[in-house]
């Protein structure tokens, strides 16, 4: 993935094109730009939607959002104005758009911001796992992770791997044994210390309301709930676009916060059903 030296720091990106021409010619497709959420790297969107995009046509843009090595860590901290930026300056940089934007979690909030300060770089978006805010109990938990990343102590990797399933898997998912015990497994073996960059994004802002702020958005918006989300409850995306003027809802069942991989062909058929028509 080739470095972009933009709004001041450096983003690892990826645009892949219209496959099915065989070109990745700039313009040869509408742009589509995934932000991933907190903690992951870009490349976790090549597993299911980014193939799933390129073969209905549209040009792929993931990247590393700063936190994520090789972009530029920020180990003293960031701001999501600071993450909404650097995505609006790589949709200049890239010269395509407006584009469609869609993220999860974290990324979700990203592209919340970005609709509201740029929407003249935002065709449509999408929220996977959105939100205006927190529940107590996802302050309290972040909290506490603050303090787990500040005591150095690390969790057995059995342990840490059964309670990243538990937070982020539905127990539809769970319930299958080969489905568990391949979850369990890639959790346990992928696990480890947090990055100085990834300690960061978890330390961001996590008392904030913008149920208010967001009822200026104008720009076409869906917001895609998982029903069995524990991280980001789905009763929060749905007030999400509630709050946003004409944004529409969907809520997929038997899915975790990590929904889009546990169910890429619901996730796939919604984005493509509502990027349908925008060329």
């Amino acid at each position: 993935m080739p470095l972009a030296t933009v709004n001041g720091i450096s983003l690892n990106y990826q645009v892949k094109g219209d496959k099915a021409k065989g070109t990745d010619t700039k313009g040869a497709a509408p742009l589509v730009v995934l932000i991933m959420g907190t903690g992951s790297p870009g490349r976790v969107w090549e597993l299911h939607q980014v193939p799933a995009l390129v073969a209905a046509g549209y040009r792929v843009c993931t990247f590393d959002n700063r936190g994520i090595a090789p972009s530029y860590e920020a180990p003293d901290g960031m701001t999501i104005d600071e993450l909404a930026a650097d995505t609006a300056a790589l949709i200049e940089y890239l010269d395509e758009g407006p584009a469609l934007v869609a993220g999860t979690s974290m990324g979700a909030r990203v592209a919340q911001e970005l609709a509201l300060a740029r929407p003249d770089l935002v065709r449509k978006a999408v929220f996977m796992a959105g939100h205006a805010r927190l529940d107590q109990f996802q302050k309290t938990l972040s909290l506490g992770e603050h303090e787990l990343d500040a005591s150095g102590v690390r969790l057995p990797a059995k342990y840490d791997a059964a309670v990243t399933a538990v937070m982020n898997l539905s127990p539809a998912t769970m319930a299958d044994p080969n489905s568990a015990r391949d979850w369990l497994d890639l959790f346990e073996f992928t696990g480890g210390p947090a990055s100085p960059g990834i300690r960061a994004q978890r330390r961001m802002d996590h008392d904030f309301d913008r149920l208010q702020a967001y009822r200026a958005i104008k720009v076409p918006c869906l917001s895609i709930g998982f029903a069995d989300d524990r991280m980001i409850p789905a009763y929060l995306t749905r007030e999400l676009a509630e709050v946003i003027p004409d944004a529409r809802y969907q809520e997929i069942p038997d899915a975790g916060h990590y929904g889009y991989l546990e169910r890429p062909e619901a996730v796939n058929k919604i984005l493509l059903d509502f990027f349908a028509g925008s060329r």
